[in-house]
C-alpha cells in the first residue's frame, strides 16, 4: 500500500512509472496480454511506486529471449543511474555476470560471500 489517497495523484504517479519503462501505451492491458518482456517491465514500474532504495529481481531475465533480456538489464541500470536504488539481481546467468558487472555474491550452503576471482564464479555455477 502506497497510502496514497488522492485518485488523480494516483494516476498520474502510476503513468510516470509506467512510461519510465515504455509501458504508458499498454495501461489498459491485463497481464496475459503482454509479452513476457512486457510484464516484466511492468513488475519494475510496480516495484518503483514507493521509490524505493532496493529492488530485488530474481533471475529478471529468466523466461525471456537474449534479446528482452537485454532490455530488462539495460531498463534495470538506467533506473539505477536515474534513480538511485540498489540493484540486486539473483541469477543463474552467466553471461549477465559477464556483461553486467559490479559486486558478485556466491549463495550456497546456506552462505553468502562476495567473489571476486571469476574462476570461482564460473565453477560455482557450472555444479
Amino acid at each position: 500500500s502506497t497510502g496514497w489517497k488522492d485518485e488523480k495523484v494516483i494516476d498520474t504517479i502510476i503513468m510516470e512509472r509506467l512510461e519510465s519503462v515504455g509501458l504508458q501505451t499498454k495501461a489498459h492491458k491485463k497481464p496475459h496480454q503482454l509479452s513476457g518482456g512486457e510484464q516484466q517491465r511492468a513488475a519494475i514500474a510496480r516495484a518503483l511506486l514507493n521509490e524505493p532504495e532496493i529492488i530485488l529481481a530474481d533471475e529478471p531475465t529468466g523466461n525471456l529471449d537474449s534479446e528482452t533480456a537485454t532490455e530488462i538489464m539495460e531498463l534495470l541500470l538506467k533506473i539505477h543511474r536515474q534513480n538511485g536504488p540498489a540493484i540486486i539481481i539473483v541469477t543463474h546467468n552467466k553471461s549477465l555476470i559477464e556483461r553486467y558487472p559490479g559486486r558478485v555474491f556466491l549463495c550456497e550452503d546456506s552462505c553468502c560471500r562476495e567473489v571476486t576471482n571469476q574462476q570461482e564464479i564460473y565453477f560455482s555455477l557450472e555444479l
